[in-house]
């Protein structure tokens, strides 16, 4: 229909491959490249604090595709080491560099899809050739962790940022026998989430040893040549082998900046529901994007591989000529926290409030288990709703593995726009092993519904 194109991808990890492949299934006759500047493609990020502690042995099991499997199993040509440094929308042609050898490429495109993806925040006044800092964002950024790992004596660390990242990671060094210390600006870990279900979570944390710090705004870092030694904390020195700061994430869009393509709130490219952008021409998708909240309806923020993984996917459609749609979406994100899990779904309180809904909300701890089972335990859940339609804004649980379900249960709540009363009325399953005889969410409707009277 459209003739033989040249359809370029850039970037490499979740989105990219998505794009990439779909762009050849849909139109198998195009020439799909992709480029990426790191050295691997296709790889987990989710994954690589269990990389780290050593619960996945090899950094290489999480390292789906290379080049040359990724060409052979998908049909497309990949580049490793290629750095995308300029669109020219014009005349419809991208400049590329080699960062192996510094040359320069310059590839024509009939459609471009920007999946550039996320960088992981710094801090600006801490020196960026400090051997001993890190982040944990990529396998590259693992490989720097190991390295200095296995060639240097470590045993305290210091995690700056108690959210996902922050929190996995602290456990992660645990089980590599250091001292962890996690420093967070908040009060409390896991920022912008409700009180309740975050000071269940220092507690985990504590009770695992984790040294926590709060409200820490007002930190020094003090230096040893080439080293952070440690901090200084409200007049406290505190003395540490290796520095991870984990402070999030931001959309990596300096290329769609440089050439103008439109942005929004968040950082994140515009799109539609195609995943096009502001040019006709180029389409992105995943961590460089904004998506649409199904709650609020409004574009968010939500750095998730599941979405940018979907994203992908249409965008690839769509930039071979296809008719694909994206559809908006429910946050629905779990951390493990040592033995235990903590799940959000939808909005947190303060989220509902600022967007003037009407909100209340219905919170319990029950046992997981019948009491007679031996692994049984506690499970928190709490449910916002919204008083004038009744519909589910958002939830919190911290568990164990049952608080997978239950997000996934909200979530389809959510989904279908059930009353949150309607929770009481579901046939839960009942087994001893794995169950208990009366469920979280069957206590939290019941409640619900009895606020409606």
């Amino acid at each position: 229909m459209f003739g033989r194109q040249n359809i370029i991808v850039v970037g490499g990890n979740a989105a990219g491959p998505a794009a990439a492949a779909k762009a050849k299934r849909v139109a198998p006759d195009n020439r799909v490249i992709m480029f990426e500047a790191g050295k691997f493609i296709s790889t987990g990020t989710c994954e690589l604090p269990y990389v780290l502690s050593g619960e996945i042995k090899n950094y290489s099991d999480i390292v789906f595709f290379n080049a040359e499997s990724f060409r052979q199993k998908k049909g497309v040509e990949v580049f490793t080491s290629h750095l995308v440094e300029q669109i020219d929308r014009r005349n419809r042609k991208i400049i590329v560099r080699n960062i192996n050898d510094n040359t320069n490429y310059q590839f024509d495109y009939d459609k471009l899809i920007l999946a550039t993806g996320s960088s992981a925040k710094r801090f600006p006044f801490i020196n960026k050739l400090c051997s001993n800092h890190f982040t944990l964002k990529s396998v590259a950024d693992y490989l720097l962790i190991k390295d200095y790992l296995d060639n240097n004596k470590v045993s305290r660390v210091l995690i700056v940022g108690a959210g996902y990242i922050g929190v996995e990671a602290s456990e992660a060094f645990k089980k590599l026998g250091m001292e962890v210390t996690l420093l967070e600006k908040s009060e409390l870990p896991m920022p912008g989430y409700d009180d309740d279900v975050r000071k269940l979570i220092l507690n985990e944390l504590l009770e695992n040893n984790v040294e926590f710090y709060g409200d820490t705004s007002d930190i020094k870092f003090l230096y040893d040549g080439n080293k952070i030694s440690g901090i200084n904390l409200e007049g406290r020195i505190l003395d540490y082998d290796l520095i991870l700061t984990a402070i999030g994430i931001e959309p990596n869009n300096n290329l769609a900046f440089s050439t103008r393509l439109d942005t929004g709130e968040y950082g994140g490219l515009k799109t539609d529901r195609r995943q096009r952008t502001s040019d006709p021409n180029i389409f992105a998708a995943g961590d460089n994007t904004e998506l649409i909240n199904k709650i609020t309806n409004r574009p968010d923020y939500m750095p998730i591989a599941t979405f940018a993984y979907s994203q992908g996917h249409v965008a690839g459609a769509n930039a071979a000529g296809g008719n694909e749609f994206s559809s908006p979406v429910v946050k629905n994100v779990a951390v493990k926290i040592f033995n235990k899990v903590f799940v959000a779904v939808g909005l947190s309180l303060n989220e509902a409030v600022d967007n003037r809904f009407n909100t209340k909300s219905v919170f319990e701890t029950v046992g997981n288990l019948v009491h007679v089972m031996p692994q049984s335990g506690k499970v928190f859940g709490k449910i916002i709703y919204d008083l004038r339609s009744g519909f589910i804004l958002g939830a919190s649980f911290l568990g164990h593995k049952e608080a997978i379900g239950f997000g996934d249960m909200i979530s389809s709540f959510i989904h279908n726009k059930i009353e949150a009363h309607k929770l009481a009325d579901v046939n839960f399953n009942y087994t001893p092993p794995y169950s208990p005889f009366i469920n979280l969410l069957s206590v939290l409707g019941r409640k619900v519904k009895k606020g409606m009277k």
